[in-house]
């Protein structure tokens, strides 16, 4: 038995092999399925979650280094009244997703910079989301948004 802390909630997964990928049970076992499977090495962010605040891929992050870690997915950036972060708003609002597949995995990145560096340039945050690909290329809008994310933390919001 392994017990994992997500979104706030402590869970126990039963029966899991300690090198399942945490991943595969987030989506199959506690279906939390806004985290996505994309390229299954780690490399191309879809299935991007934060362990305690540090951006980190799922997708090859076997369930032991994960217990006792606290971990967030997209279903656990919102507040509980559903208040969306300054990141979620600036996506939606900069109508950012096309297909929106690799989206939660941008999201997951981008609001860790911005709660790491609120103010970045233009070259930071091309460096901080580099790897998180987007086969519709939706680049521009991304940056676009974590610009307007990062204006509206300026002015109070939380990233």
């Amino acid at each position: 038995m392994i017990t994992l802390t997500v979104n706030g909630r402590a869970v126990e997964v039963d029966d899991s092999d300690p090198s399942t990928p945490l991943l595969w049970v987030l989506r199959d076992t506690l279906d939390l399925v806004g985290t996505k499977y994309g390229c299954g090495v780690g490399q191309c962010g879809a299935c991007t979650v934060h362990i305690n605040n540090v951006p980190m891929r799922s997708c090859s992050t076997p369930i032991s280094a994960a217990a006792g870690q606290r971990i967030t997915t997209i279903e656990g950036l919102a507040k509980d009244d559903g208040t969306l972060t300054a990141v979620q708003k600036a996506w939606i609002d900069l109508d950012v997703a096309q297909c929106g597949y690799c989206q939660a995995g941008q999201i997951m990145t981008a609001t860790a910079l911005l709660r790491k560096n609120p103010k970045p340039t233009d070259e930071q945050i091309n460096t901080a989301m580099f790897g998180n690909l987007c086969r519709c290329g939706t680049y521009i809008r991304i940056k676009q948004a974590i610009n307007a994310a990062s204006e509206s933390i300026a002015k109070g919001g939380v990233a």
